[in-house]
């Protein structure tokens, strides 16, 4: 039987997502506060197999390695949305591109598990809703420091909250508040083609205290390297250029010697009109799995979407939609 979105999924949110529904936990290793960051951010990314440490010009990067950032194109407004099997989860975001200055963005993530009504007995009314969301908050540099070489980092601003509205008993009202960092790299060509390889530290910062201090949580701090290697493919007389990628990334939980997870995914493109997705998240979870996506561009607007299928068919499967704008 496949978990939904329940009571059981909104206690574990409201604890700050430190056991197995965080997505990511295994026996091996603790995930400790904020596990929410740790699922996976963009319908692109996603479907690509979450292998996007050395993805570039995509406002995904953000979300994965912020020197990827560096390349944008276009100056842009971006909308994520993922429907999980625990929460709704929404980005929404802007970057604005200069050739001069670099790219400076700023996003806000919400990670909405609904609301329950606590109630004390059976056959008793309700005598209090409790609300667990998560919040992140994220500030975005990147530029390049040669025709090859790009950096980019992350500051964020991370919030869990429980909030309660009557009398909620157990389920009492909690926020905690912490700061963190994201920090990343890129090697390869400036235009679109050859190899490209990425290095980021994802989700470095100060402990997550929801009671007291001796209670704190450490962030789910990654080390994540990757490569991208798009080559062109034959071309009609008068059709629009076509190309085809392969990306792979491990991330290992920083400071900890366990096995990398290992993702991996394709794309086909032709011309900026169509793209085509697969990609494999090889976690230590039970959100390992294939997954599959599509975009989409009309002049300025840009539609991309993925499925996930866990192998495990213990979870309901996650629809991941992104609109972009470009200005």
């Amino acid at each position: 039987m496949r978990r939904s979105r329940s009571r059981l999924a909104l206690v574990v949110a409201s604890v700050g997502l430190s056991g197995p529904l965080a997505g990511q936990t295994t026996d091996a290793v603790t995930e400790g506060g904020a596990a929410f960051l740790l699922i996976a951010v963009g319908a692109r990314a996603t479907a690509l197999g979450q292998a996007g440490i050395a993805d570039a010009r995509t406002a995904d990067a953000a979300f994965w390695n912020p020197a990827g950032l560096a390349l944008l194109p276009k100056s842009q407004i971006v909308i994520h949305h993922a429907a999980t099997f625990a929460s709704n989860n929404t980005v929404l975001s802007g970057y604005l591109a200069s050739s001069l200055a670099g790219v400076v963005g700023l996003a806000a993530y919400l990670v909405d598990y609904g609301s329950q009504d606590i109630v004390p007995g059976p056959q008793q009314p309700p005598t209090g809703r409790i609300t667990p969301r998560n919040v992140e908050l994220v500030a975005s540099y990147a530029t390049s420091l040669s025709r090859s070489l790009t950096v980019g980092v992350n500051y964020k601003l991370i919030q869990l909250r429980n909030d309660c509205s009557g009398d909620c008993g157990a389920f009492r009202s909690i926020v905690g508040t912490t700061h963190g960092v994201d920090l990343g790299v890129q090697y390869g060509a400036e235009d679109a083609g050859g190899l490209r390889l990425g290095l980021a530290l994802r989700h470095a910062g100060f402990n997550l205290q929801l009671e007291n201090a001796g209670q704190a949580d450490p962030l789910p701090t990654r080390l994540a390297a990757g490569a991208d290697y798009q080559v062109a493919l034959p071309q009609a007389p008068g059709a629009a250029p076509s190309f085809a990628r392969l990306l792979i990334a491990v991330e290992n939980p920083c400071c900890q010697s366990v096995t990398p997870d290992l993702r991996v995914g394709a794309e086909l493109g032709y011309g900026d009109l169509v793209r085509l997705r697969g990609g494999y998240a090889f976690l230590r979870s039970e959100s390992s799995g294939p997954s599959l996506g599509a975009g989409v561009q009309f002049d300025r607007l840009v539609v991309d979407f993925a499925r996930v299928f866990f192998t495990s068919g213990n979870l309901d499967e996650p629809v991941y939609l992104t609109l972009r704008v470009l200005l």
